[in-house]
């Protein structure tokens, strides 16, 4: 007869609990917590042997039985178990060997917490390299276009002149950003809960600093009830996830909108694109929509996390520990496969470079210009200038008048009825309108100049060195782990 886990129950889970809540539980938590849940335990074997509890035969007995546990090995029982993974983990040890000491003054509760967070860290560390990597295919394409010239949008309606590169170089700095963000998050919340117990600490003298250490955290969690209780790291990651995906659906609705066919101006391959069923002109880009479409799971990820936890009280709970955390790895599964597509995105785009400048001179993308030559030149008062502006682009629409025609006469004209002359129109309007020239005209910092987008580009790769560094040491510390700990137990 298999001794008992408790004396509180008298009777195994209830089939229904079993089958909605155990079980399911169970074979998730043995798909994604087993292995940092038998470096925890092999952590706590190291400290029952400095505290003296277990000697050296006893050490190697448990580190080898713990060795032996697999997923294979593991089963939920409702009897043997309670259908619970530490209950599991600690009775295929126990059968294998007597050790009476062994797990004495110990919580599932902090055990749980710490093998969870460091889930949620390999989790981060993995994500973190997939936008660096897409932050790499953007970076690439951006480069090959800092001076091909395309209509900036405001407001849905063509604006000023830009660059393909410039757009794309935001989408890299949004990348970076993000990716510097994560690590940041991932220092904040690298903190071990081993120690903890259940909420109030331990009652034998522990050596947290060491436990951290040893798992690669950055120290302990200094506060018990913090290390079991608190969930905000998932709130934490989460809102990272729900940040990047608002900004980034922003920038893939631009190019749905540019790859239509009123704009035409970005194009996919035919192995990214799709068709109408019905319309066989038509070529869709589905890929984009994938992108967009999944961001919102990132932002939905983040509401489930804290509609879970909020209100609950301060304390371990399952509502907290495993609902809250229940679309982890599904979320940040959601997250990489959003960088794969976009990396794949970028890897494969072509813009019109050709058609996008013919969009620009038919635009009177020039109009700020003009104003501010006509103040700045010719001794405009700056809103008048503006009005000017204005009512020539208007004068020479109802003209039927391309933006790249001259009619020095007309500007001539509208001054004029201000009371004011201007000197050489004609070529004030050729400078003004002529998109190259308006492009270069752009001299601020992060400006959409083609040196200044090379600049700007020539910054992030600086910083994509540094980022990744920073993730090499973080993800060196976290692989070194296991070696490092089966050392120390004589493995």
């Amino acid at each position: 007869m298999t001794a008992a886990l408790s004396g509180r129950l008298r009777r195994p889970p209830k089939a229904l609990v079993r089958e909605d809540i155990l079980d399911p539980q169970f074979r998730h938590d043995a798909e994604h917590l087993l292995g940092f849940h038998v470096l925890v335990e092999k952590v706590l074997l190291a400290e029952y042997h400095r505290m003296g509890l277990l000697d050296a035969g006893q050490v190697r007995g448990i580190a080898t039985a713990l060795d032996g546990v697999t997923r294979q090995s593991l089963a939920a029982d409702p009897e043997a178990n309670l259908s619970d993974l530490a209950f599991a983990v600690e009775r295929q040890v126990t059968a294998r060997l007597t050790v009476p000491v062994w797990h004495v003054d110990r919580s599932r509760n902090d055990l749980q917490a710490c093998a969870q967070l460091m889930y949620g860290r390999e989790e981060a560390l993995r994500t973190v390299a997939a936008v660096l990597y897409c932050a790499s295919a953007a970076r690439l394409l951006a480069a090959r276009h800092t001076g091909s010239v395309m209509p900036g949008y405001t407001h849905l309606q063509a604006a000023q002149v830009i660059t393909s590169g410039f757009f794309v170089s935001a989408v890299s700095a949004h990348l970076l950003r993000t990716a510097d963000r994560m690590l940041a998050t991932y220092d904040g919340f690298n903190r071990c809960p081993l120690g903890s117990g259940a909420l109030a600490g331990q009652e034998l003298r522990w050596d947290r600093d060491r436990m951290a250490d040893l798992l690669a955290f950055a120290g302990p969690e200094p506060h018990a009830l913090v290390g079991v209780a608190s969930r905000a790291w998932l709130l934490e990651l989460a809102g990272e996830c729900s940040t990047f995906a608002v900004g980034l659906s922003r920038m893939v609705t631009d190019l749905m909108t540019w790859s239509g066919s009123e704009h035409g101006l970005v194009e996919l391959p035919d192995d990214l694109a799709g068709i109408s069923s019905a319309m066989p002109q038509k070529k869709n880009y589905p890929i984009l929509e994938r992108v967009r479409g999944r961001t919102a799971h990132l932002t939905s990820w983040y509401v489930d996390v804290a509609t879970a936890q909020r209100a609950t009280p301060y304390s371990n709970t399952v509502e907290v520990s495993k609902e809250s955390a229940a679309q982890l790895g599904s979320a940040m599964a959601t997250m990489r496969s959003v960088l794969r597509l976009l990396t794949e995105v970028f890897e494969r785009l072509e813009f019109r470079t050709g058609h996008a400048r013919e969009r620009c001179a038919e635009e009177y993308l020039g109009g700020f210009s003009l104003a501010n030559r006509l103040a700045l030149d010719g001794a405009v008062p700056w809103r008048t200038a503006q009005v000017i502006a204005g009512r020539y682009v208007v004068a020479a629409l109802e003209a039927g008048l391309p933006a790249t025609a001259v009619d020095g006469r007309l500007l001539a004209a509208v001054a004029g009825e201000y009371g004011h002359v201007v000197t050489d129109p004609e070529r004030l309007l050729r400078e003004s309108f002529d998109p190259v020239a308006e492009l270069h005209r752009r001299r601020s910092r992060g400006s959409a100049h083609p040196h200044e987008v090379a600049r700007l580009l020539d910054e992030q790769e600086r910083e994509h060195t540094r980022l990744a560094a920073a993730l090499a040491a973080r993800r060196d510390a976290v692989d070194a782990v296991p070696a490092r700990v089966d050392r120390l137990l004589g493995g």
